[in-house]
């Protein structure tokens, strides 16, 4: 594998850490906020709409990172991980109104985000200490 294509698989993983960790950050900032400006909480996006959207460029980020890794270093652990990640946060993002209370939704959020953290963070590893990515074409 060229230095080129790993490096776009590094860049790619690090965009995917720092979505997933802006997910999180949204996940605990958004109440602060909203409770300390309730005033101009209806100039704000719904957060159910936030939500999906986060969850889509979530989704199509960590495809693209992890999906590309894994064809390289095929550790299965990283892909269930991404699955369960993946599962957990459009569960909390398009069936969050059924769930018995909003913190359900903010605790299967933050889980989502973190297994999708630890997923990047594992391809991001097993690309580094991988023969196949680091040698040359």
């Amino acid at each position: 594998m060229s230095r080129k294509y790993f490096s776009i698989i590094a860049i790619t993983d690090r965009i995917g850490i720092f979505t997933s960790a802006a997910c999180v950050v949204h996940c605990i900032l958004t109440p602060v906020i909203l409770s300390l400006s309730a005033v101009y909480a209806h100039f704000l996006p719904t957060e159910e709409h936030t939500h999906r959207l986060l969850a889509i460029a979530v989704t199509i980020l960590g495809a693209l990172a992890i999906v590309s890794g894994y064809k390289r270093h095929k550790r299965p652990s990283v892909l269930l991980m991404m699955c369960a990640g993946l599962t957990l946060i459009f569960t909390a993002a398009y069936a969050g109104e059924y769930l018995p209370s909003h913190w359900y939704e903010v605790l299967i959020t933050l889980a989502g985000s973190t297994c999708m953290i630890a997923a990047h963070r594992r391809n991001h590893t097993f690309c580094s200490n991988c023969r196949t990515c680091e040698s040359p074409e």
